[in-house]
């Protein structure tokens, strides 16, 4: 059985340090998380990439919502999110809405060709993020987005409430995902959801605010990774 994967959210080169030095197998790198995160600026992602060897997931994400913002805004992040792989970001994390609470495809489609344009790979690997969880139909949505190139995790609580309210959409999900994209399991994810989770054989788990011991306005701690990781390590799923 292969160790679950713990990813961290880091806003810079200190917290990545401290995610690496805890047992963070990979980074999510935004900034303004007061926004739930959005794309970080190129000179970030180089001071990161340059003080860390981990896997690093990138947010396309430019304002607060799950919508694209129309043509203008699709366009100027497009142009951000390729300087970002020019400068070698190869992992991305995206998704939006449209008006009627299902995928915007079009969108989704415009910046999955711009990160694997001249990339040298067939595909570059990218998560659906949150979004899912505020879908008119989660269902509709996976059959909207299966077989898009490079689409490998969903980071979901199951519910735009957070895993409280959501761990049994999980369990149901994971139980009919074998061989879909990775269920990653974050938003409002606690210690004590990861016996459950591991039993329903979900692998993959993503902390932001749980990683600093003085909430948001402190760093990551690297003894709060720890903990995780040694805790993720400890749970044996059932079966």
């Amino acid at each position: 059985m292969s160790r679950p994967i713990l990813e961290v959210i880091a806003l810079d080169a200190a917290d990545a340090v401290a995610a690496q030095a805890g047992g963070a197998d990979r980074l999510e790198l935004v900034t303004d998380i007061a926004a739930d995160g959005l794309i970080p600026s190129r000179e970030t992602f180089a001071e990161i990439r340059s003080a860390v060897d981990l896997p690093l997931r990138v947010m396309l994400r430019a304002s607060d919502g799950f919508g694209c913002g129309g043509s203008a805004a699709l366009d100027a992040l497009c142009a951000r999110a390729e300087a970002l792989r020019a400068e070698g970001a190869d992992e991305f994390v995206l998704g939006f809405l449209g008006s009627d609470g299902l995928a915007d495809l079009a969108a989704i489609r415009a910046l999955t060709g711009v990160i694997s344009a001249g990339s040298g790979l067939d595909e570059s690997r990218w998560t659906f993020h949150r979004a899912i969880d505020r879908a008119a139909d989660r269902d509709v949505l996976r059959q909207q987005l299966a077989g898009l190139p490079g689409l490998d995790t969903y980071l979901t609580a199951g519910s735009a409430a957070g895993v409280d309210d959501g761990l049994p959409v999980l369990v149901d999900e994971a139980a009919r995902g074998a061989g879909g994209p990775r269920i990653m399991v974050g938003g409002g994810l606690r210690l004590d959801h990861l016996p459950a989770l591991r039993a329903a054989g979900i692998d993959a788990f993503h902390i932001g605010g749980a990683a600093r011991p003085s909430g948001w306005d402190g760093p990551v701690g690297t003894a709060s990774v720890h903990q995780w990781r040694a805790a993720l390590d400890e749970v044996v799923p059932v079966g």
